[in-house]
């Protein structure tokens, strides 16, 4: 579990590292890719029942979170 986010684990033995929605082996970027060609946060729910409204906006979160970071490398 993520102590920021609870709603996601990441564990190198589930999809070879890559953020999930907690308890299950959704990945976040699955969770965007649906968001990004238009599927409602319902339409989703409705598809995977195991995930619900909180745990899509924890993906969010998450990944709002994990783009606004930078790192400045010195030449």
């Amino acid at each position: 579990m993520n102590r920021f986010f609870p709603g996601i684990s990441i564990s190198p033995d589930v999809r070879f590292g890559k953020p999930c929605v907690a308890g299950t082996r959704v990945t976040a970027a699955e969770v965007l890719h649906w968001l990004a060609i238009g599927m409602s946060i319902e339409e989703i729910v409705d598809d995977f029942p195991y995930l619900s409204e909180e745990k899509i906006r924890q993906v969010l979160a998450y990944t709002a979170n994990k783009e606004s970071r930078y790192v400045i490398i010195a030449a």
